[in-house]
């Protein structure tokens, strides 16, 4: 079974591009995460919030690094981070065009 990874906070930038040139290296070291499928990168600059949406194979994986990058944005000084995790109903995934891995 995978797992989704929902991640958000409050966030005053970069967005865009910039956040693209910036945030690289980190995006990355993602690919090298256990049991890691897939991110989509979330950002709004009006509201001023960025986060993603991960995919992984086991609930563990999804949880360990949750842990880590939650460590990792505080000492940025990102605060009030907000942390998912949920099963993914993969059958109907599918059936929506949804990719797992």
């Amino acid at each position: 079974m995978a797992y989704l990874l929902q991640v958000d906070f409050p966030f005053e930038g970069p967005f865009g591009e910039e956040m693209s040139t910036v945030f690289q290296e980190i995006a990355e070291s993602i690919n090298k995460e256990k049991g890691f499928h897939w991110k989509i990168r979330t950002e709004n600059k009006e509201t001023k919030e960025a986060g993603g949406i991960y995919a992984f194979e086991e609930k563990q994986d999804a949880e360990n690094y949750a842990e880590m990058h939650k460590k990792r944005l505080e000492s940025f000084g990102v605060k009030d981070i907000r942390v998912k995790i949920f099963n993914i109903n993969e059958k109907l995934t599918q059936l929506n065009h949804g990719t797992i891995k």
